[in-house]
């Protein structure tokens, strides 16, 4: 780690230990409670993507995740042995060495070949699902070809899923502000009856780069957190779906869920608490009223 990485590390470490009441982090950090850690748009090797990888590595040394999901775009540019070794594995050396284990799915700008890279752990498939934790399930799909085959496939496993806590990610927003890419309604059209129709609690996406949190949609929370370590500053285009924004600097959300709630907390590069709140179980209640408004 470069001399200027250890001050950045060692002054976000110092704020966290002592000032606690700067709001450096909010989760409730509850006994017997899942927590994990999300990530977008990461693949760089630069320097943001490195001071975000110690910070996150400082969060981890306090919460203690073992899960981090990756939304895309894991690697721009070339993507040789040697690529993944600078534009992943050395930003977030600390965290692969503690155990802590990535989960990627693909962005426009990834290569096919990254589903066969061990420390992605998508063990050659383009979508698959995973339980990490009891009651809680992640399913990560392809957003770069959602054909006939795929809704298929999470037609069936969301039927079959019995997880309270069931949770999509993936890269291409259906719900975003961003001016440069913003909403993709040609997805939205093929994915949010699924969600609505199977209680999916929230969706995770990236691709814009900047963080926003929607206001939910017939029962469903959106996130975009595609700033990890690229940045498009000022382009959120704040409307009527927006719940909260930050796009002047970099950021990544971390996440505890315990029994019926989902603690979430946006944290800029810097250490800033950005947004934080408590997402809600879906209700039995809720699912029948998801159901009826899609006509199923």
């Amino acid at each position: 780690m470069k001399a200027i990485s250890q001050l950045h590390f060692a002054a976000l470490l110092a704020a966290f230990v002592y000032l606690p009441g700067t709001g450096w982090c909010q989760l409730p950090q509850t006994p017997g409670s899942f927590r994990f850690a999300v990530i977008g748009d990461t693949g760089t090797g630069g320097r943001a993507q490195r001071e975000v990888g110690e910070l996150l590595d400082a969060l981890r040394q306090k919460l203690d995740f073992r899960t981090v999901l990756m939304l895309g775009d894991n690697l721009y540019g070339s993507q040789t042995p040697a690529d993944f070794r600078a534009k992943f594995e050395r930003p977030y050396a600390e965290l692969l060495e503690a155990g802590v284990r990535f989960y990627a799915v693909l962005g426009n700008h990834d290569q096919p070949s990254q589903r066969s890279y061990p420390r992605f752990n998508m063990d050659g498939r383009s979508y698959y699902s995973f339980q990490p934790y009891p009651n809680v399930r992640f399913i990560g799909l392809d957003s770069n070809r959602m054909d006939r085959a795929q809704l298929r496939w999470l037609e069936g496993e969301l039927a079959e899923a019995r997880e309270d806590w069931k949770i999509v990610f993936f890269h291409h927003p259906i719900y975003s502000s961003g001016a440069r890419h913003g909403s993709n309604l040609a997805l939205r059209g093929a994915l949010e009856p699924l969600l609505i129709k199977h209680g999916v609690a929230l969706a995770l996406a990236g691709h814009d780069h900047f963080y926003e949190r929607i206001k939910p949609q017939n029962g469903v929370y959106y996130f975009v957190a595609g700033g990890a370590a690229k940045l498009r500053a000022g382009n959120v285009r704040k409307s009527d779906i927006t719940a909260k924004a930050f796009d002047s600097d970099h950021s990544f959300l971390v996440m505890e869920i315990h029994g019926g709630e989902l603690h979430f907390q946006a944290v800029s590069r810097t250490g800033k608490t950005v947004d934080s709140g408590v997402i809600p179980k879906p209700s039995a209640a809720a699912l029948v009223v998801a159901k009826d408004t899609t006509g199923k």
